[in-house]
Formats: C-alpha cells, structure tokens, sequence
C-alpha cells in the first residue's frame, strides 16, 4: 500500500492476539474430523438425503437437521488443479457421513477459521433445515461469508445457522465457501506458462456458482425449493452476492440477493490484476506459473497478505465479469433478480479500531491518496472539501470518506442503477452500533456473542429484522403484515425508486423507511461520483 503499511492488519498482532489464536487453534481443531463412507449400513436413514454424488447422512440437534461438510466439486483443488476451474461432481452411489466442516481455505491467521483445520481441499458446504415435514418446498438461503476475498469460512460460529433455522424453521440454508487470496484471485495468464490458467483471476466466485449448481440439483432432497433460492452475504460475501448476477449462466440457480455492506464496486481492472502479481512473483522470486506451484500454500498466503492486502478483489476480465459491474446494473443485467442491500454507521470505524489510529491514519491517507491520483483537479476540489467538513486528529475525515467510497456511493449506484433498468431493489442503513459486520449477530441470530461487540439488542428489533430477510427470502418483498410480523405490527419497506430514494433505517427502536435526501447518507455533490472509480 504505496510502501507506507504492506499490512495494517499483520501490523497490529500483538503478543496478546498470538495467546487468544493459539486458543482459539485448541477449541477450533477440537470440533475437526473426516466424514467417512459408511460401509455397514449402520446410519440413520431419516437423517440421510440422496444427492447427485452421494447420500449423505447428517446430525439432529434438537429440532434441526445439519448436514457438514459435503463436497460440492468432483475433485478438490489440490497439486494440478491448483488455479484450476472447479470440477463439477460425478454420480455416486455411496453413503457419506455429513458430521464435520471441511478444512478452511489457507489464510492468515487473523480470526476463528483460520483456527481451524487449513487445506487447499476446502471445497465443502452445509445444509440446515428443520425436523418439520412440509409438503410444500421450501425457500433456500445460501450464505457468502465475508473476509475481503482473503479470510474466514463457514466454520465460524457466527455462521451457524442452528439459531436461525429454530426460529424460522420455513426455510433451508446453506453455507458455502470459496478459495481465498492468491488461490481465488490470482491473474496467471500474463505469465510465461499462464495460458493454462485463463480462470485464476476469478476461482473463488466460480466456486460459489457451482455451489449453487449442486444446491439448485440437490436441495429439493432436503425439501428446499430450487427455484426459490436467495444468496446473502457480508463484506466479501456481499461483493460477491452483487457479482454473480452478472456472470453469464448463474441466474438459474438464484432469484433474490441480498448483499450487506458490499457491492458489485468490490472489484479490480485487469491491469490492477497484472500489476498485483508482479509484486507477488517479485516479493517470492518467481517467474512462472510453475515456480509458484512449487510454494507451499502457507507461504502463497503469507506473502499475498504482504504484497495484496485487501486489494485481492475478483477481476473485471470483461470475460466472467463484465469490464463495468455498476454499468451492467444498469444496462438491465440483473433486472430479473430482486435486490436488498445496504450498510451500517461508521463502517469504517471497525477498521480503526483493529488497527490503532496511527496505523489506521497510515494507511487511510494512503488509499485517500491512491484515490485523488484518479480524479480529475475539479473532483479533488470537491473530495478535499467533504474531507474539510470535519478536520481533526481522530481521522474522523478520513472515516467518512472512506465510507463513502466503499460502502454509501457504490450501494446508492447500485440500487438507482437497478431500478432505472427495470429491477427491484431494497435499500437499508442499520444503526444500532457503529461499524462493519455489526449487524451479523442481529442478522444471524446470535445474541451470545452481542457482549463482545456492545451489549445486548432488543429482542423485538433482532426478530423483526430477520423476518424481513426470511419474508424477501420468500417473497421478493421484504415488508411485514401484521400475521407474520413478530409484533403483530406491519411494517412496509418501500422499493427504492428515482424519486423518493427511500431507505429502510434499522434503528433499534424504530424502523422506518426515510428518504435518503433526508438522512443525508451520501453526498451526491462531493462524493457519489467516486463510484465511478470503483473502491481502489
């Protein structure tokens, strides 16, 4: 990052977060194992399902059904097929244990999943759904975890879904994960052997498509309607969730998305591509696709968040991703799927607090920087004018700007782009703490871990805002009648149109849709046409 911080977030690791990963290693590795074939015939064949490749047995845990790590590719991503296309999966007629999560994908250890047990073969989902039989199928949510394209997976306790399904035990999620860093987004083909390699730039998201392929085939065995599904996610998730309309093909398995605190801005040029993995094979003194080959995936990792903190974004190849996202919402390529997206307070407060603000001051200039480069001497004028709104040491400037680059201006973009093409689109603002991820305990049900994060939410608030997610899940129309609405109350959440610009604000006491104009959440004099330049 401009020779200032290689890694603001390594940066920060003290001795103290070295004690609590080598706790978190101790409890994460203790929920490990491999599911096995089962040979004798000894399982439980109410809690098995008969999928494509392979009949696969899960657990009951009070009165849901989870299913852990099963493969959705044919082959794991190991030794040749590194920086390969995903193998879609071959029939089976085999009986598979669906008790553990799969390996996460090789990270750094910066949090829980990487925790746990890391491979490159990592290519495993999990499916919840409730004891209750129905007749009718139900709606699907697929979750996307979030990370920058660089951390977690679905062993993270916070994407259980043991919670979520209780309360709503009329839909099924699945959780899935994708390949990481340099392994999902890594551009190869400028190399001397890289014409092998024409998909490297975009590995992860094709692993959510044909994760979302083995659903659309599988999940009517569970009892999930495949042609009701909805894909969400967080950050990373949420970029990629915003993406996937776009490629090619990927709209059979999905009609809804819903994508929080990211969007299809969440993305890089394929000249910033090339230029990031120069800077890789200089940092590891490589020439080749086939020297990279020959480095352990720790150490691809480690030198990945070195040299491409953050940056690691899927690439605009104008091959698999059109050459501008924002551009093809509103030409209408995403019109037929419906859109709920939106972001929190301060996103980038948490980024300061990780970070200390000297480093985070460090490091924010130096994107602010890297953006006014870009712009013309009349957008500079009115950016340095927005910054000069609020002046002081905290960095507080450099918070709001940031915000607006990452999250408001691309999230507003997104939604008038949608909506001028034809499409739906549902827009919100969750206020009840400040900061990025802050509304997942909320969101996926997991009060334990509010004391972490500030304290306890009101359980009124928690249940409303998840039943809007289920009832879009369901419905297309995140808006609660009085007979579903935990309360009793109805509460209407308008599409987001040209004219009113009306946004759903989640505050813990009120939810109410406001005309944006009104809370004033982006400038569209001083900053909204930074969305033009993407968020780097």
């Amino acid at each position: 990052m401009g020779g200032i911080i290689k890694d603001p977030i390594s940066a920060t690791l003290t001795e103290e977060h070295a004690k609590v990963m080598s706790q978190l290693k101790e409890a994460a590795r203790a929920r490990y194992g491999e599911n096995r074939k089962i040979t004798d015939g000894n399982y439980d064949e109410s809690l098995a399902v008969k999928c494509v490749n392979g009949t696969f047995v899960g657990r009951k845990i009070e009165n849901v059904i989870v299913y852990r790590g099963i493969p959705f590719v044919g082959e794991q991503p190991v030794g040749e097929l590194r920086w390969k296309a995903p193998v879609d999966v071959e029939k089976d007629d085999g009986v598979y244990e669906a008790y553990y999560n799969g390996k996460c994908a090789p990270q750094r250890e910066v949090e829980y999943s990487a925790a746990y047990v890391q491979g490159e073969d990592c290519l495993y989902l999990n499916v919840w759904k409730a004891c209750n039989a129905s007749a009718e199928k139900k709606p699907v949510m697929v979750w996307v975890h979030g990370g920058g394209y660089e951390i977690g997976g679905t062993v993270d306790p916070g994407y259980d879904f043991q919670n979520f399904v209780t309360e709503n035990p009329d839909v099924i999620v699945v959780s899935i994960p994708y390949r990481l860093g340099v392994l999902g987004f890594l551009h190869l083909s400028h190399l001397p052997d890289g014409a092998d390699y024409p998909d490297a730039q975009n590995l992860g998201l094709m692993d959510q498509i044909v994760a979302l392929k083995w659903v659309h085939e599988n999940i009517a065995g569970f009892g999930g309607d495949p042609g009701n599904v909805t894909v969400f996610g967080e950050s990373a998730g949420a970029g990629s969730v915003s993406l996937l309309p776009l490629v090619k093909g990927s709209q059979r398995y999905f009609r809804r998305v819903i994508a929080e605190s990211g969007s299809p801005a969440m993305s890089r040029s394929t000249k910033e591509s090339i230029e990031l993995t120069n800077e890789l094979m200089d940092a590891l003194s490589c020439k080749t696709v086939a020297d990279l080959k020959k480095i352990d995936a720790g150490e691809l990792v480690k030198a990945g968040g070195d040299v491409i903190l953050l940056r690691g974004l899927p690439e605009r190849d104008g091959s698999f991703l059109p050459l501008e996202t924002l551009d093809a919402y509103a030409q209408g390529a995403a019109k037929d799927i419906d859109l709920l997206i939106g972001c929190n307070k301060d996103e980038m407060s948490t980024w300061m607090g990780s970070m200390g603000m000297d480093a985070y001051n460090l490091w924010a200039n130096d994107l602010k920087e890297k953006k006014l480069a870009q712009l013309t001497d009349g957008e500079k004028e009115l950016v340095e004018s927005y910054c000069w709104d609020i002046r002081d040491e905290s960095g507080e400037h450099l918070n709001r700007l940031l915000d607006q680059i990452w999250f408001m201006a691309p999230l507003f973009r997104t939604a008038e782009n949608q909506t001028a093409a034809g499409g739906k689109a549902y827009t919100y603002f969750f206020t009840v703490r400040s900061g990025h991820g802050m509304e997942l305990t909320t969101v996926l049900d997991h009060p334990e871990m509010n004391d972490a994060s500030g304290g306890a939410i009101d359980e009124g608030f928690s249940k409303t805002m998840r039943k809007m997610w289920v009832q879009f899940a369901k419905t297309g129309n995140p808006s609660l009648g009085a007979d579903v609405s935990p309360n009793g109350t109805e509460k209407e959440w308008p599409l987001y149109d040209l004219e009113n610009r009306q946004v759903m604000i989640f505050d813990e006491f009120n939810i109410h849709p406001e005309k944006e104009s009104e809370r004033k959440l982006v400038d569209r004099e001083r900053t909204y046409f930074l969305s033009r330049y993407y968020i780097f």
